[in-house]
């Protein structure tokens, strides 16, 4: 998948920005990770998970753990879209 409209992560909500970071960091997640791990709401997780999968740097994956949850991790090219100004 390729960034929509030229939108990248700089363009994203802070909420996605933070999302990104956490599984930068802590990846790869269920959703209910990322709700523990970022203190966001489950809701605004679900819309940050949303907007990073509209640019294309996040991939979904069956959970085997518990099928009824989805594995969320970075592409592999998701390092090469990531802006210095949001990075350490």
């Amino acid at each position: 998948m390729t960034e929509t409209d030229g939108e990248g992560i700089t363009d994203l909500p802070p909420s996605a920005k933070l999302v990104y970071k956490v599984l930068e960091y802590d990846g790869p997640l269920t959703q209910k990770g990322i709700v523990e791990e970022s203190m966001l709401s489950a809701r605004t997780v679900r819309y940050a998970l949303e907007r990073l999968d509209e640019v294309g740097v996040i991939e979904e994956d069956v959970y085997f753990a518990d099928a009824r949850q989805n594995l969320y991790e970075l592409t592999e090219l998701s390092a090469d879209q990531a802006d210095p100004a949001i990075s350490d």
